[in-house]
């Protein structure tokens, strides 16, 4: 029997890096935009992920791609994919 194993696709998001502070990690914020179920108006949600950063490149401000891995530690299971576009302000 002979059996194909298909891989999943890893997730791939983009958002704003929020804090670099600690070594090798960044805090990075995802925003949403959710319409409520009873108001029907429009709403924004944010979420904070820790994301490895190995090469430490990315800086406050900066729009980042990031992508599921495996996780890292207890709570990060993100890697940084790209620098999108970096911040003016330094």
């Amino acid at each position: 029997m002979t059996e194909e194993v298909e891989k999943k696709e890893k997730k791939s998001i983009t958002g704003k890096v929020v804090s670099n502070s600690m070594e090798k990690t960044i805090t990075v914020s995802i925003q949403r935009r959710l319409r409520h179920p009873f108001y029907n108006k429009y709403i924004y949600k944010t979420t904070k992920i820790l994301v490895h950063d190995e090469e430490m490149v990315s800086k406050v401000g900066d729009i980042v791609s990031i992508q599921e891995s495996k996780p890292i530690s207890k709570n990060k299971s993100w890697i940084l994919n790209k620098v999108i576009e970096t911040s003016q302000a330094e």
